[in-house]
């Protein structure tokens, strides 16, 4: 089982300072949602020790590494080589005063993050800043106090979260988790959670049979999931913050899609005499409150928005699977995707304006991302092997997928707008059904 992920004593401050005249050119800052991408050039200098008589502590080379992790999973990022740098990244402080930062601008390094340590209590004390190279301005300032080591990548993660969200207007790529089933053997998977960088891997059910399509409540507390035993199909829930597991028993016979609504209620696509609908069930998840799709055709893949507005689904009722949303608000329902003969596994951006999921094409399968106010389309992934299951980030801009390009399915990064995909390490074991959910830090 998987424990609570908890910060101790974990303190971020801002730290103060003044922007000297330069500063006040118009700040360095990166629209990733637009058609088109720069690229920044970012060097992350060596850490330092934040009392000059002292050595850096032991924590400075693995809060380094943690934190050029985080920072190497961003495509819009060239962290730039030490051993480019005019002089190498040793600074004699942490503060802009006491840097050169010509040095770096002969280098065409754009953005330049400081590290500065001490020892805190029992833990560590981390300082980490973000200028500008051109204006020498302050663009992150956070600190850290008593910083455990089982809490360094957690640090890590939340100043560059700081430093990301400064950039781009959103840091939630490092603020999240991932929810996945694993192959752990002849009719055994099993939910495990990771985080996008390929940290922190741990299994949360030891059930076995087969307990698959996680998907998160919205506060992140419950991970609801389908189990399918030898002799019946049950919905499986995980309190989080109790790390407990109870099951139940649902009206249906088989349970293909789930769902959060935004009021952490559960929304269950299930079969029973013959068909197969989506359903809102009601809070105690024992009975159904109300049909939200349903037909002669198979109704599954409950997908919605951030705000509850739309609800993507999967249906056949026109001979094969497509696409279709409907608006909650008026229970209007439309078909979006025509292309193509089979499409499957919608997943809602946080804001509902774009659509994620899988065509069959003569090839294989290949993720296509949908604007549904324009109707236009964008292949974002390419192979080889088949590409499915796709879900957002909550930044809506990162989009994690399973593909079987390396001989056995395994998670891969890339963004709405495609790219180069980055494998997410999970272990041996095929996996599959990623979901994004809110990474717990108190």
């Amino acid at each position: 089982m998987q424990a609570t992920f908890r910060v101790f004593a974990l303190l971020a401050l801002a730290l103060l300072a003044a922007a000297r005249p330069a500063a006040a050119a118009q700040a360095l800052s990166i629209d990733i949602y637009g058609p088109g991408q720069n690229v920044v050039n970012m060097c992350v200098a060596a850490p330092l020790s934040l009392d000059p008589a002292q050595p850096a502590p032991a924590a400075a080379a693995e809060f380094l590494g943690y934190v050029q992790q985080d920072l190497g999973i961003l495509p819009f990022l060239r962290l730039t080589p030490d051993n480019q740098i005019l002089g190498g990244t040793t600074l004699g402080g942490v503060s802009r005063e006491q840097i050169d930062f010509n040095r770096f601008q002969l280098s065409k390094v754009d953005l330049l993050m400081t590290l500065g340590l001490a020892p805190d209590g029992a833990g560590t004390r981390i300082e980490g800043r973000v200028y500008e190279v051109g204006t020498g301005r302050l663009m992150v300032g956070k600190a850290y106090s008593q910083v455990s080591k089982e809490n360094l990548p957690l640090a890590a993660d939340l100043l560059c979260a700081a430093f990301l969200e400064a950039l781009t207007g959103n840091g939630d790529i490092f603020r999240s988790v991932l929810a996945f089933t694993k192959n752990l053997g002849k009719n055994v998977r099993e939910i495990f959670t990771v985080q996008p960088q390929g940290r922190n891997l741990s299994q949360v059910t030891s059930l076995g049979g087969a307990s698959v399509s996680p998907v998160w409540s919205p506060d992140g507390r419950y991970l609801a999931f389908s189990h399918h035993g030898a002799s019946m199909h049950s919905l499986g829930i995980w309190d989080r913050s109790k790390d407990r597991i109870f099951r139940t028993r649902l009206p249906g016979e088989t349970i293909t899609g789930l769902a959060f609504t935004p009021e952490n209620r559960l929304v269950v696509a299930m079969s029973g005499r013959g068909a197969q609908d989506i359903f809102l069930l009601t809070p105690d998840l024992l009975k159904v409150a109300e049909t939200l799709a349903s037909g002669p055709a198979i109704e599954t893949s409950p997908r919605f928005d951030k705000e509850g507005k739309v609800m993507a689904f999967v249906s056949d009722r026109h001979g094969a699977p497509q696409i279709f949303v409907r608006d909650m608000e008026s229970g209007a329902e439309r078909r979006v995707t025509f292309n193509g003969k089979y499409n499957s596994t919608p997943a809602l951006s946080p804001d509902g304006k774009h659509l994620a999921f899988a065509r069959m094409l003569p090839e294989g399968h290949r993720i296509f991302v949908l604007d549904l106010a324009s109707g236009a389309e964008r292949q974002v992934t390419f192979g080889p092997g088949k590409d499915e299951t796709p879900t957002f980030a909550p930044d809506g801009y990162f989009i994690v997928f399973s593909s079987n390009r390396s001989g056995t399915e395994q998670l891969y990064l890339t963004t709405r707008f495609g790219g180069e995909p980055r494998l997410i390490p999970t272990g041996g074991g095929a996996v599959f059904f990623p979901a994004f959910g809110p990474l717990l830090t108190k």
